[in-house]
């Protein structure tokens, strides 16, 4: 069997879309609901995991919580029943869901805990509701108290909350107030993304057309370093770039990533990998459904790439860099059967020389300046 074994399930619906927001999503196509739904399943019964030791499984989107909880239910007692017989027990996986304020009942919450579910992220991005607002979110900071308290109130212990910093007309002092309201109530854990502008979407016109303005590259990196700094004065471990967690409540989902374990994706546009290969779902809804209904499901599928070895040591080193710790040494080596130092001294000496990367006995890491130019580390991995 192979060892942590993830799966995503992608639920592409929302409410509203958010300004800054290029995922698959659509907030003007509930009719396919139900029969996304069951094209999902029929995806996920004709899936062999006799191979495999599932540890994870994520439910993203879009906004899950968006859609009926019958539906969450029936995925996962799908899921349940096609892993019975595999080496891990459903109560020891990892089973986290996406929620949004604004989409949430008691009713749904208990749902998910029924269902198995064991983890929580819930979407805030900020305290402040005029930010909020301006950004395209459907709630208000109040509302996403309600959800917490909820949630805490069904049974889930283990909470990540998502923030979002160099948003248009964000002060440090915005982020010193969100810090200070998510830390008091303590959750678990705690995602911090830098906003980025992606290509065709609502914010690109509006900071195209002078409506919105975004904050400095230096005051972002203040902002990030503030973060950091607040978090881990807190008790969180700043354990991957964008993650800080109290102890042994790391996301074990993202880390199998980055650790480069395998994972299947259901769903529109999931993304998968396996046995070296890259290859994601078609990312037209109607076509996905139909595809699916005609008992065509490899149809759906597109490879992105097919790795040799070279290409899997390369991404083994970047996605290693994710992580605060870095790379591991003494795993390359027992994955590879080569040395990372050797095999890339060239590049592992240029980046330690311009102060990005620093070397012990057991680890490569990013150096705090390796931090902020973490994509000039990525490169040399490519």
């Amino acid at each position: 069997m192979n060892n942590n074994f993830g799966i995503y399930i992608h639920i592409p619906f929302c409410k509203r879309k958010c300004s800054y927001c290029d995922f698959i999503s659509f907030s003007n196509k509930d009719r396919l609901i139900e029969s996304y739904v069951e094209a999902l399943k029929k995806e996920i019964e004709d899936f062999d995991f006799s191979k495999y030791d599932v540890t994870t499984i994520y439910l993203g989107g879009g906004t899950p919580s968006y859609i009926k909880e019958e539906y969450i239910k029936e995925i996962l007692d799908l899921l349940k029943k096609k892993l019975i017989n595999n080496m891990t027990s459903w109560k020891d996986i990892e089973i986290t869901i996406e929620v949004n304020p604004g989409t949430v009942t008691k009713e749904k919450l208990e749902a998910y805990k029924e269902a198995g579910t064991n983890r929580l992220s819930i979407g805030l991005q900020s305290t402040n509701n005029s930010l909020l607002k301006q950004i395209g979110r459907i709630h208000k900071f109040e509302d996403f108290l309600d959800t917490y308290n909820i949630a805490k109130e069904v049974g889930f212990d283990n909470i990540n909350v998502d923030l979002m910093i160099a948003l248009p007309n964000q002060t440090i002092e915005d982020i010193k107030e969100s810090l200070e309201e998510i830390v008091s109530l303590n959750p678990n854990h705690i995602s911090v993304y830098s906003l980025i502008v992606e290509e065709g979407t609502l914010l690109e016109k509006q900071i195209d057309e002078g409506k919105m303005k975004l904050p400095s590259d230096e005051e972002e990196r203040r902002m990030y370093w503030y973060v950091k700094n607040f978090l881990e004065l807190h008790g969180y471990n700043h354990y991957e770039i964008s993650n800080f967690s109290k102890e042994g409540k790391e996301s074990q989902h993202n880390l199998n990533c980055w650790n480069q374990e395998e994972y299947i994706g259901f769903g529109l546009a999931s993304h998968s990998y396996i046995e070296g290969i890259r290859f994601c779902n078609t990312s037209n809804l109607e076509e996905y459904i139909k595809n699916i209904d005609d008992n065509n499901i490899n149809k759906n599928r597109e490879v992105e790439e097919r790795q040799e070895r070279e290409d899997k040591e390369k991404e083994f080193m970047m996605l290693g860099f994710r992580k605060i710790e870095g790379v591991d040494i003494s795993k390359f080596k027992e994955k590879y059967q080569e040395n990372p130092l050797f095999l890339f001294r060239k590049e592992i000496d240029k980046l330690v020389s311009e102060g990005l990367i620093e070397v012990d006995l057991n680890n490569i890491r990013l150096t705090n300046k390796g931090l902020d130019l973490a994509n000039l580390v990525f490169e040399e991995f490519v």
